[in-house]
């Protein structure tokens, strides 16, 4: 380039390089300096893009002991800054200026690039790896941001960016590489797709007080995502449009705390096979108009939805299935609007609020250690009977074994004398028949004292039968004191003998009901025998 052809303020840029001084050519009126009154400005800040070029590629050497760079201020960069494929060993830092055309910076080898408070209609930067920091605070950048494959050794900074793509990809990061921390907060608004699948954070990934807006799709699609420290999607977050982390990994804990997230009849939040080292909030009003999942999810610590919105009527609106987590902490602010699925879950601890339990539940194959708080047996039945795939087993084994492990052996009971009466509802007119004969003798064996006040009942019945008719001597010779009430308990007892049985025969319709006092004994002798051992056992 010839440096006769550059222009007062191209001159001005040139002859800074080389000592990497800043040149400023804004005029000091904050209206006027301001990017979007660009095509106002005139030709004293007008540089052109290939002079910007020149000097990057390494057109003028670096002064002797200085570091060169291209610093501008308040500049109005016209033409195409194409660095394609380049390698630029200086920094360059543009502030408060306006592009004509996008940048292009695919597969270049930058140094640190600060565009900061500048206007572009894009930015390309495919492929491009920046030793050093990335830094667009507060730019405003329309057609879409191209870091998809890039390499960043610092910081990528996107603190207070603007980005407009109303219908496509507003940022463009699939596999995008930074190794310290992504700051997309302070005001980060996006109008399109907000684009992460497949990228790497070394550091941790900051969305707080960010909007994003792309509510026929994806607001934010970060799928297989992968940050060593911590998530914040907090502090004002606003996504209208799904929000994906299916299969992401964070290193430390990811926070939705009071987040607002709006995909109605869709997934707002889908984290399907996240797996979270620490803990997961999303807790203290954040709300989700649409379903949240976190099928398959693994959270190390805590997984809390205290004080949470959850609204999706016609479906899931939580999908906990098959979530490991060592505590989930389910206390909404109100009640969930749609259906909770808990099934397969692993907790170890489980804390809950019965006045927040949603309508609707699935709990088939749940697993967990302890419950707090425990609540009654008849409370926690009313938890299990909300199950919207009906009776099954599982559900009331889990919890019964919770209770026992609490030493709650009565309220243990009583749940799986319920699930013996809720299954028997599912059953055949005989089995039905039969199961409430059980239900009505001995409570299905989990009321075994029950079976000791019918014992009661028929040693009466038989003393009076046996009072009123004698039943005939077996030995004639033979002339034995009777007693109605001994021989009626020795009918009952199913071992031993009071001497009483042997003696008689009854004859007629009193055999039958001696046979019956016999069976009858047989059976609830050793109902009451097997719930005195348990309860022995216990002691």
């Amino acid at each position: 380039m010839n440096i006769e052809d550059l222009t007062p303020p191209e001159r001005l840029l040139w002859e800074a390089f080389p000592s990497g001084e800043s040149v400023d050519l804004s005029s000091g009126d904050p209206a006027l300096d301001d990017p979007g009154y660009a095509p106002h400005w005139g030709p004293d800040r007008m540089v052109r893009a290939e002079v910007l070029v020149a000097l990057l590629v390494g057109a003028v050497e670096p002064e002797p002991g200085r570091v060169a760079a291209v610093r501008l201020s308040g500049a109005r960069i016209t033409g195409s800054l194409n660095l394609g494929h380049a390698e630029v060993r200086v920094p360059l830092a543009l502030t408060a200026c306006s592009f004509d055309e996008a940048p292009h910076l695919y597969w270049a080898s930058m140094n640190s690039v600060h565009l900061m408070g500048c206007r572009l209609p894009g930015l390309v930067a495919s492929g491009t790896r920046v030793d050093g920091h990335l830094w667009l605070e507060g730019s405003r950048i329309t057609g879409g941001l191209w870091l998809d494959g890039a390499h960043i050794t610092g910081i990528l900074n996107m603190s207070g960016v603007q980005l407009s793509n109303p219908g496509g990809d507003a940022l463009l990061a699939d596999r995008l590489t930074v190794e310290a921390n992504v700051y997309c907060d302070q005001g980060f608004a996006a109008n399109g797709e907000v684009r992460l699948p497949g990228a790497r954070v070394g550091g941790q990934l900051i969305f707080r007080k960010a909007r994003l807006h792309n509510p026929s799709g994806a607001a934010l699609y970060a799928s297989r995502l992968d940050v060593a420290a911590n998530v914040f999607c907090d502090g004002g977050f606003v996504a209208e449009g799904e929000v994906r982390l299916r299969g992401a990994r964070v290193g430390g804990y990811l926070s939705f705390v009071g987040a607002q997230l709006s995909a109605p009849e869709r997934t707002a939040l889908n984290a399907d096979d996240l797996t979270v080292e620490t803990d997961v909030y999303c807790s203290d009003g954040f709300t989700a108009h649409g379903a949240v999942s976190f099928s398959g999810a693994h959270v190390t610590g805590q997984l809390s939805l205290r004080g949470a919105h959850l609204r999706h009527e016609q479906g899931t609106a939580l999908s906990l299935q098959r979530v490991q987590a060592e505590e989930l902490l389910l206390r909404p602010a109100d009640k969930v609007a749609g259906t909770t699925d808990l099934s397969y879950a692993r907790i170890n601890l489980l804390r809950d609020e019965a006045s927040t339990w949603p309508d609707r539940l699935q709990l088939d194959g749940l697993q967990y250690e302890t419950l707090e708080p425990p609540l009654s047996a008849r409370e926690r039945l009313a938890w299990l009977r909300r199950d919207s795939d009906g009776y099954a087993p599982q559900p009331y084994e889990r919890l019964a074994a919770t209770y026992r492990a609490l030493g709650l052996d009565a309220d243990g009971r009583s749940v799986l004398l319920a699930k013996a009466r809720d299954r028997r509802r599912t059953q055949g007119i005989p089995l039905k028949v039969v199961g409430f004969l059980q239900d009505v003798l001995v409570g299905y064996g989990y009321r075994p004292f029950r079976a000791a006040s019918w014992l009661v009942g028929l040693l009466a019945f038989g003393t009076i039968v046996f009072s009123i008719h004698r039943p005939d001597v077996l030995d004639t010779g033979h002339k034995p004191h009777f007693n109605a009430f001994f021989y009626t308990l020795d009918l009952l007892l199913p071992i031993g003998s009071l001497g009483q049985e042997a003696e008689y025969a009854p004859s007629g319709i009193y055999m039958w009901v001696a046979n019956f006092i016999v069976a009858a004994g047989l059976v609830l002798g050793l109902t009451v025998a097997a719930g005195a051992t348990r309860a022995l056992s216990r002691e």
